[in-house]
């Protein structure tokens, strides 16, 4: 029952991330910097040593589940993300309709996201309350960036602060549901270690792909590096103490 907890955390976690983007942007690469360490170090210090022990399968079988996990994010970012991409350039050669309909399209692929997020979270209950914890943390970071960017892809496409606090609550509400929808069926429990390494995959691809490089976007370098570090310390730290 403990994901019943996370999921109130979900939403607010992801709300503070839109407010935050509002109120500190001159801080957002240190907080991301952070999380991108996190995000990447449940992934190495926690995940895999965890799908190594409950899969019994080869280096080389779960090395594979982690790339197919890495690709099928990849995929998924690709496909339900394009319009973020698209919407930080051409800015003169649209008008402001275009505009907005490109920060709804990228706002609603960061739903998407969530939904997906929580779904993760409530799969890794499943396996084990500890492992629900570590999958629950990089989700929650991952959600504070997901907040922060659903803010910023609304305002920088045209929209006012209206529709982009309306499309922060939707992007709040949707790991929320995402956990929920796990109470619905079960995983079988040989699967654990797969879905476990499918989970690795996912959130190297999250800390590589979406949280180093917009940390590190037009900032200072050592500093921020230096902080993503330190969430990677951390979780380390963490599962040492743990086992």
């Amino acid at each position: 029952m403990l994901a019943l907890w996370i999921a109130p955390a979900a939403f607010l976690v992801t709300v503070l991330g839109g407010l935050f983007a509002l109120w500190f942007r001159d801080r957002l690469h240190l907080i991301l910097g952070f999380s991108a360490g996190a995000v990447v170090g449940i992934a190495f210090f926690d995940l895999l040593p965890e799908a190594i022990h409950a899969s019994g399968a080869s280096a080389q079988t779960l090395s594979l589940y982690v790339a197919a996990g890495f690709l099928a994010y990849l995929l998924l970012d690709r496909l339900t993300s394009l319009s973020r991409g698209n919407s930080h350039h051409h800015h003169e050669d649209h008008g402001h309709g275009h505009l907005a309909q490109r920060g709804a399209l990228g706002a609603a692929s960061l739903v998407a996201h969530s939904l997906f997020d929580g779904m993760a979270v409530g799969f890794a209950f499943q396996v084990s309350d500890s492992m629900g914890l570590a999958v629950a943390v990089a989700v929650l970071t991952h959600d504070f960036s997901d907040g922060i960017n659903t803010m910023n892809v609304v305002l920088k496409n045209g929209g006012n602060r209206s529709e982009a606090l309306r499309w922060l609550i939707a992007d709040a509400a949707a790991p929320v549901l995402g956990i929920l929808s796990t109470f619905l069926f079960a995983l079988p429990p040989e699967t654990f270690g797969t879905v476990l390494a499918l989970f690795c995959g996912f959130f190297l691809y999250l800390g590589a792909s979406d949280l180093i490089p917009e940390s590190h976007h037009s900032h200072p370098k050592l500093l921020t590096t230096l902080m993503t570090l330190a969430g990677a310390g951390l979780v380390l730290a963490m599962s040492l103490y743990a086992h």
